[in-house]
């Protein structure tokens, strides 16, 4: 591990790590190899990312978040404090899966809340 210019940041990430200008990142968390995190997330603080994580725009990540390697966060998902992603978790969050029509507005995916702890998903009614 070969911390990434720690002393101008409370958070620490791979080299290899993408963090785009606007994403906030609490204290005390660490974004392994190959991660990407999009400008419009939120993510608490004493969060780990495994290698290879993908956070979408419009994900919110609570405090003390563990994500394991090679998971996938799409818009619409929230992470409550504590909560725990497995290896190679990818969430759906369409309303209507087609690939023929193309998904282009925030109004396409419905909200997808996973609670304190492993496996406690459940998606609001609609």
């Amino acid at each position: 591990m070969t911390p990434e210019n720690t002393q101008s940041r409370p958070w620490w990430k791979h080299d290899s790590a993408y963090v785009d200008d606007g994403a906030q990142i609490g204290d005390g968390t660490k974004i392994w190899h190959f991660s990407h995190v999009m400008g419009g997330a939120t993510i608490g603080e004493g969060c780990s990312l495994g290698q290879n994580v993908y956070v979408a725009n419009g994900v919110s990540i609570g405090k003390g978040v563990k994500i394991q390697n090679n998971v996938s966060v799409y818009e619409g998902v929230i992470l409550e404090d504590y909560a725990f992603c497995g290896p190679s978790m990818v969430f759906t969050n369409v309303r209507t899966p087609r690939s023929e029509f193309p998904r282009n507005t925030s109004a396409d995916y419905t909200v997808t809340r996973v609670g304190r702890g492993p496996a406690s998903v459940r998606t609001p009614p609609s």
